[in-house]
Protein backbone atom coordinates (compact mmCIF):
# COMPACT_ATOMS: atom_id res chain seq x y z
CA UNK A 1 0.00 0.00 0.00
CA UNK A 2 1.66 3.22 -1.34
CA UNK A 3 0.66 5.16 1.91
CA UNK A 4 2.89 3.43 3.87
CA UNK A 5 5.73 1.21 1.46
CA UNK A 6 6.24 4.61 -0.64
CA UNK A 7 6.33 6.80 2.33
CA UNK A 8 8.27 4.48 4.53
CA UNK A 9 10.75 7.56 4.84
CA UNK A 10 8.09 9.90 6.40
CA UNK A 11 7.28 6.85 8.78
CA UNK A 12 10.96 6.58 10.05
CA UNK A 13 11.07 10.67 10.65
CA UNK A 14 7.73 10.35 12.51
CA UNK A 15 9.84 7.45 14.79
CA UNK A 16 12.98 9.35 14.49
CA UNK A 17 11.35 12.75 15.85
CA UNK A 18 9.38 10.74 18.30
CA UNK A 19 12.39 9.24 19.80
CA UNK A 20 13.99 12.88 19.85
CA UNK A 21 10.82 14.17 21.98
CA UNK A 22 11.21 11.54 24.35
CA UNK A 23 15.05 12.04 24.95
CA UNK A 24 14.41 15.63 25.66
CA UNK A 25 11.79 14.92 28.01
CA UNK A 26 14.00 12.81 30.18
CA UNK A 27 17.10 14.97 29.64
CA UNK A 28 15.16 18.07 30.31
CA UNK A 29 12.24 17.34 33.08
CA UNK A 30 11.43 20.79 34.73
CA UNK A 31 11.34 22.99 31.81
CA UNK A 32 7.75 25.29 32.38
CA UNK A 33 4.51 23.91 31.01
CA UNK A 34 4.32 26.68 28.44
CA UNK A 35 7.69 25.20 27.25
CA UNK A 36 6.07 21.76 27.34
CA UNK A 37 3.08 22.80 25.47
CA UNK A 38 5.27 24.58 22.66
CA UNK A 39 7.73 21.08 22.36
CA UNK A 40 4.08 19.13 22.11
CA UNK A 41 2.61 21.50 19.48
CA UNK A 42 5.72 21.47 17.34
CA UNK A 43 5.76 17.98 17.61
CA UNK A 44 2.06 16.89 16.80
CA UNK A 45 2.01 19.86 14.05
CA UNK A 46 5.26 18.16 11.99
CA UNK A 47 3.61 14.74 12.54
CA UNK A 48 0.62 16.31 10.99
CA UNK A 49 2.19 17.76 8.06
CA UNK A 50 4.00 14.66 7.55
CA UNK A 51 0.57 12.17 7.84
CA UNK A 52 -0.80 15.20 5.60
CA UNK A 53 2.18 14.17 2.96
CA UNK A 54 1.63 10.36 3.31
CA UNK A 55 -2.27 10.83 2.90
CA UNK A 56 -2.07 12.97 -0.66
CA UNK A 57 0.52 11.10 -1.83
CA UNK A 58 -1.95 8.13 -1.03
CA UNK A 59 -4.82 10.01 -2.71
CA UNK A 60 -2.78 10.19 -5.93
CA UNK A 61 -1.88 6.87 -6.03
CA UNK A 62 -5.75 5.62 -5.34
CA UNK A 63 -4.67 4.07 -2.14
CA UNK A 64 -6.12 4.05 1.61
CA UNK A 65 -5.51 7.31 2.36
CA UNK A 66 -8.48 8.57 4.67
CA UNK A 67 -7.49 7.55 7.83
CA UNK A 68 -3.80 9.15 7.20
CA UNK A 69 -5.91 12.35 6.30
CA UNK A 70 -7.71 12.54 9.62
CA UNK A 71 -4.66 11.57 12.11
CA UNK A 72 -2.75 14.60 10.24
CA UNK A 73 -5.40 16.56 10.13
CA UNK A 74 -6.15 16.04 13.78
CA UNK A 75 -3.04 16.33 14.64
CA UNK A 76 -2.14 19.76 13.35
CA UNK A 77 -4.84 20.75 14.95
CA UNK A 78 -4.04 20.22 18.42
CA UNK A 79 -0.25 21.34 17.36
CA UNK A 80 -2.20 24.96 16.16
CA UNK A 81 -4.30 24.57 19.70
CA UNK A 82 -0.60 24.16 21.79
CA UNK A 83 1.39 26.49 19.50
CA UNK A 84 -1.04 29.76 19.41
CA UNK A 85 -2.15 29.42 23.31
CA UNK A 86 0.94 28.51 25.20
CA UNK A 87 -0.50 30.04 28.17
CA UNK A 88 -3.32 26.98 28.59
CA UNK A 89 -3.54 25.86 32.11
CA UNK A 90 -2.08 22.22 32.99
CA UNK A 91 -5.85 20.55 32.97
CA UNK A 92 -6.18 21.66 29.09
CA UNK A 93 -3.07 20.52 28.25
CA UNK A 94 -3.84 17.04 29.95
CA UNK A 95 -6.64 16.85 27.56
CA UNK A 96 -5.21 18.18 24.90
CA UNK A 97 -2.78 15.52 24.90
CA UNK A 98 -5.18 12.71 26.27
CA UNK A 99 -7.74 13.64 23.53
CA UNK A 100 -4.76 13.29 20.60
CA UNK A 101 -3.43 10.25 21.56
CA UNK A 102 -6.67 8.35 22.11
CA UNK A 103 -7.58 9.96 18.65
CA UNK A 104 -4.34 8.92 16.78
CA UNK A 105 -3.77 5.57 18.53
CA UNK A 106 -7.46 4.19 17.39
CA UNK A 107 -6.82 5.54 13.87
CA UNK A 108 -3.62 3.92 14.28
CA UNK A 109 -5.31 0.37 14.84
CA UNK A 110 -8.03 0.70 12.52
CA UNK A 111 -5.18 1.44 10.22
CA UNK A 112 -3.30 -1.68 11.17
CA UNK A 113 -6.26 -3.78 10.76
CA UNK A 114 -6.63 -2.83 7.17
CA UNK A 115 -3.17 -3.32 5.97
CA UNK A 116 -3.05 -6.95 7.80
CA UNK A 117 -3.53 -8.41 4.55
CA UNK A 118 -0.78 -6.54 2.94
CA UNK A 119 1.60 -6.09 4.93
CA UNK A 120 3.03 -8.91 7.62
CA UNK A 121 4.49 -5.97 10.32
CA UNK A 122 0.86 -4.77 11.08
CA UNK A 123 1.22 -5.84 14.48
CA UNK A 124 3.91 -3.10 15.02
CA UNK A 125 1.24 -0.01 14.22
CA UNK A 126 -1.46 -1.89 16.33
CA UNK A 127 0.97 -1.64 18.92
CA UNK A 128 1.87 2.26 18.21
CA UNK A 129 -1.63 2.59 18.51
CA UNK A 130 -1.93 0.52 21.79
CA UNK A 131 0.44 2.73 23.47
CA UNK A 132 -1.11 5.85 22.45
CA UNK A 133 -4.69 4.91 23.69
CA UNK A 134 -2.41 3.82 26.99
CA UNK A 135 -1.01 7.34 27.50
CA UNK A 136 -4.81 8.89 26.63
CA UNK A 137 -5.85 6.89 29.22
CA UNK A 138 -3.07 7.61 32.24
CA UNK A 139 -3.07 11.03 31.07
CA UNK A 140 -6.93 11.71 31.26
CA UNK A 141 -7.01 9.12 34.45
CA UNK A 142 -4.52 11.42 36.51
CA UNK A 143 -5.27 15.08 35.40
CA UNK A 144 -3.89 16.60 38.60
CA UNK A 145 -0.81 14.93 38.17
CA UNK A 146 1.34 17.31 37.42
CA UNK A 147 3.45 19.05 34.33
CA UNK A 148 6.69 16.69 35.92
CA UNK A 149 4.48 13.90 35.37
CA UNK A 150 2.79 14.51 32.29
CA UNK A 151 6.92 15.52 30.81
CA UNK A 152 7.82 12.13 31.83
CA UNK A 153 4.84 10.40 30.67
CA UNK A 154 4.87 11.96 27.19
CA UNK A 155 8.91 11.08 27.27
CA UNK A 156 8.10 7.73 27.83
CA UNK A 157 5.22 7.48 25.34
CA UNK A 158 7.27 9.91 22.39
CA UNK A 159 10.28 7.09 22.90
CA UNK A 160 8.30 3.85 22.86
CA UNK A 161 5.92 4.96 20.16
CA UNK A 162 9.28 6.17 18.46
CA UNK A 163 10.70 3.06 18.35
CA UNK A 164 8.06 1.40 17.22
CA UNK A 165 7.42 3.31 13.96
CA UNK A 166 10.93 3.69 13.34
CA UNK A 167 11.21 -0.33 13.29
CA UNK A 168 7.86 -0.76 11.56
CA UNK A 169 9.33 2.02 8.65
CA UNK A 170 12.23 -0.04 8.24
CA UNK A 171 10.63 -3.03 7.79
CA UNK A 172 8.49 -1.37 5.27
CA UNK A 173 11.13 0.07 3.24
CA UNK A 174 11.86 -3.91 1.70
CA UNK A 175 7.91 -3.91 0.87
CA UNK A 176 7.47 -3.44 -2.96
CA UNK A 177 5.69 0.01 -3.71
CA UNK A 178 1.86 -0.75 -4.99
CA UNK A 179 -1.17 0.49 -4.52
CA UNK A 180 -4.65 -1.19 -3.21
Amino acid sequence: MLVWTGNWWALALRGGLAILLGIIAFALPVPTLAAIVILFGAYVTIDGVLALIAAVRGMREHASWGAMLVVGAVSIVAGVIALFWPGIGALALVYLVAAWALVTGALEIAMALRLRHVISSEWLLILGGVVSIALAIMVAAFPGAGALVLVWWLGAYAFAYGIIVLALALRLRHYPTVAA
